[in-house]
């Protein structure tokens, strides 16, 4: 009986070399290849070009880190209860990376592909990428859904990330539809919407990762990418100059205990 074969693209070792995309990986890898172009090159099993590499490398540095947000104060509290595990502190703040945090780069750019992909053709210039979003997003109002990539709690009158990001990518010749209609999106949305909303950076990298055909379903997964260096970075500064303690013991001295408050299920049968 023979045995079973595992096949795959990606790392593999004999005795004497290890392999790496067809690569050997201590002499063509190491050294000549930066991390966010290896990322890449993983997810994708192509090599990027330099102008892909930029934007991808651009949408790592936009999403890395975005002050004491809920991944970042989570990673510090976990470090503080349990400062052996530092893979579990890390483990915690990607593990808040949903609809709200982060998660947002994914859902962007899957909402925008699947508005393309439905579309009658592409548009070809303005005033063909205003009338589909505007379409998109007077559908989205009617169905009662919020924009993917649309609003931020902070930067109410515009993410810095996003103009720069659509610069470098229109620099790098790799502006493709996805951006397209996202902007398209952020100059119409106020005739719907009745009030003008910023178009945040994770809805821009999104939407720029859709454009650099990187799988669809793995978006999330090169925000947590990175994610991880920003929180690195939060349990370095934790280690000299430490708040989790604080944020503890500000919670625990301030809790004030209350009668108790039942839950009661909606009603059956209308």
């Amino acid at each position: 009986m023979s045995a079973p074969e595992y096949r795959t693209a990606l790392g593999a070792s004999t005795p004497e070399t290890i392999t790496l995309l067809g690569s050997d990986l201590a002499r063509d890898v190491m050294g000549s290849v930066g991390f966010g172009e290896l990322a890449f090159w993983l997810a994708a099993q192509r090599r990027p070009t330099p102008g892909e590499t930029r934007v991808f490398e651009a949408v790592l540095a936009a999403l890395a880190d975005h002050g004491f947000t809920p991944t970042a104060i989570v990673t510090r509290l976990t470090y503080l209860s349990a400062p052996d595990s530092v893979q579990g502190a890390l483990a915690a703040g990607l593990l808040g990376g949903g609809s709200r945090f982060l998660g947002v780069t994914e859902d962007c750019g899957r909402f925008l592909h699947d508005v393309l992909a439905a579309a009658d053709g592409l548009p070809t210039d303005d005033a063909g990428w205003d009338a589909l979003a505007l379409e998109t997003v007077t559908a989205r109002r009617a169905a009662g859904r919020f924009v993917p990539g649309l609003g931020h709690h902070v930067h109410k009158d515009g993410d810095p990330r996003t103009p720069r990001l659509f610069a470098i990518a229109a620099e790098e010749g790799v502006a493709g539809p996805h951006l397209a209609l996202f902007a398209a999106i952020g100059r119409v949305h106020p005739q719907v919407l009745g009030r003008t909303l910023p178009l945040n950076g994770a809805g821009v990298c999104g939407a720029a990762l859709a454009d650099l055909g990187l799988p669809l379903e793995l978006l999330r997964g090169f925000a947590l990418l990175a994610r991880t260096a920003g929180l690195i970075g939060q349990l370095a500064e934790e280690l000299r100059h430490p708040v989790a303690n604080d944020v503890f013991l500000s919670v625990d001295r301030n809790n004030r205990s209350v009668a108790p408050d039942p839950y009661v299920p909606d009603p059956l049968g209308g």
